[in-house]
């Protein structure tokens, strides 16, 4: 087995300096391919299956990830000539908490090394970015409205220094503007609402359990549409994530689908696995048990 793994060398925090302390190890068993710059672990990830690596790894956070996962899809064939490993190393690590894959360097590696195969279904989206249209994997997670236009606010200085509650603050600034109403059309149904969030696995955001339904192998995508954003509901909906780690019952219309489209009137804007891509209209789509990932 080929091994590549593609990190970030300016990364940081604990799991990032204890990763460091394993670089000798790391680096004797596998091919070490370090980022410079946003757009790097793509381009590195799409170069390492074309050069015949079978496990190509993406040791940083979700956007990290997301940006392997894509390089893989860059290549000819990528999805069938190679697998997506991870080591956890960023703030939140949602998709590694959804494959049970462990926080844990030494354990990761571990699993890595020696653990299966398991094949999952591979969410995309389509849409148009300065007239070009473009095509983005996604491995666990979607969203448009606020907690885009959050991401799209947050200051990366101050998540330097306070981590996961720099969203915390970029949300509050978001919630003070004026909210784009989402339009859905999924399963020939429309919806709308001031929030999407999109679900392959059931966690978002770290443990919160927002999809609890869904599964990364059944061909669908969960949705979550709330009507309001506001305090109000805000009020009612964060006490139970925080107590019980799931939404409150009414406080969104869930549904599922294999594809839909999302679009507004006004400018909204869309992420994808915790990083900001760009504004709607876009369409949602999956391929069931496309991704090869190596999981404990």
């Amino acid at each position: 087995m080929r091994i590549c793994v593609i990190f970030n060398p300016a990364a940081r925090g604990n799991k990032a300096r204890h990763f460091r302390h394993h670089l000798d190890e790391i680096g004797g068993q596998s091919a070490l391919k370090a980022t410079a710059a946003a757009g790097d672990a793509r381009r590195l990830a799409a170069e390492a299956v074309v050069a015949g690596f079978d496990l190509i790894v993406a040791a940083g956070g979700d956007g990290t990830v997301n940006e392997v996962l894509n390089g893989i899809g860059d290549a000819p064939n990528g999805f069938e000539k190679a697998r997506l490993g991870i080591l956890p190393l960023g703030t939140v690590n949602v998709f590694a908490r959804e494959l049970k894959i462990p926080l844990n360097v030494e354990r990761a590696w571990h699993v890595l090394q020696n653990g299966r195969e398991m094949k999952i279904d591979l969410p995309s989206v389509k849409f148009s970015k300065d007239g070009v249209c473009k095509k983005n994997y996604f491995a666990q997670m979607g969203g448009a409205g606020l907690d885009a236009r959050a991401i799209e606010l947050v200051d990366f200085s101050v998540k330097k220094k306070i981590g996961p509650l720099a969203y915390v603050v970029a949300g509050l600034k978001a919630l003070r503007e004026k909210k784009p109403q989402i339009k859905v059309l999924a399963n020939g149904q429309n919806y709308s609402g001031e929030l999407v969030l999109v679900g392959n696995g059931k966690f978002y955001g770290g443990t919160f359990r927002i999809f609890p339904a869904a599964e990364l192998h059944d061909g669908l995508l969960e949705i979550c549409i709330f009507p309001k954003t506001n305090w109000f509901a805000l009020v009612r909906i964060i006490p139970n994530l925080l107590a019980f780690g799931k939404l409150p019952k009414n406080q969104a219309v869930c549904l599922r689908a294999e594809k839909f489209e999302l679009s507004s009137d006004s400018s909204a804007a869309f992420e994808l696995d915790g990083e900001w891509i760009g504004h709607l209209p876009a369409t949602f789509s999956v391929e069931r048990k496309k991704l090869r990932v190596v999981v404990p």
